[in-house]
């Protein structure tokens, strides 16, 4: 049952990673092909880091910490993207 569910968790993170990579041959804006794949790949990830956590749970701090470091730093990294998107006007 464990098993079964990792390699769920695993499937899924992959076809969220491919998932994300779609719009990116769109016509929309830079910023929205950019969050997008961001928020894909982030999701992505984390569901094959559980789907890890579940294979091999003798590795857990180590997979926890890369977990929690997905979660903080791609948030930030999204904003401070959109962040430095804007306009320079909006900033003053």
């Amino acid at each position: 049952m464990v098993e079964n569910l990792s390699l769920f968790f695993m499937g899924f993170g992959l076809v969220l990673w491919f998932w994300g990579t779609f719009p990116l041959l769109g016509n929309r804006s830079v910023l929205f092909k950019l969050h997008g794949l961001s928020v894909s790949d982030t999701l992505g990830s984390m569901s094959i880091l559980l789907g890890l956590l579940l294979k091999i749970p003798n590795e857990w701090p180590l997979l926890l910490l890369a977990l929690l470091s997905l979660a903080i730093w791609n948030t930030i990294l999204g904003y401070v993207l959109a962040y430095c998107s804007q306009n320079r006007l909006d900033h003053e």
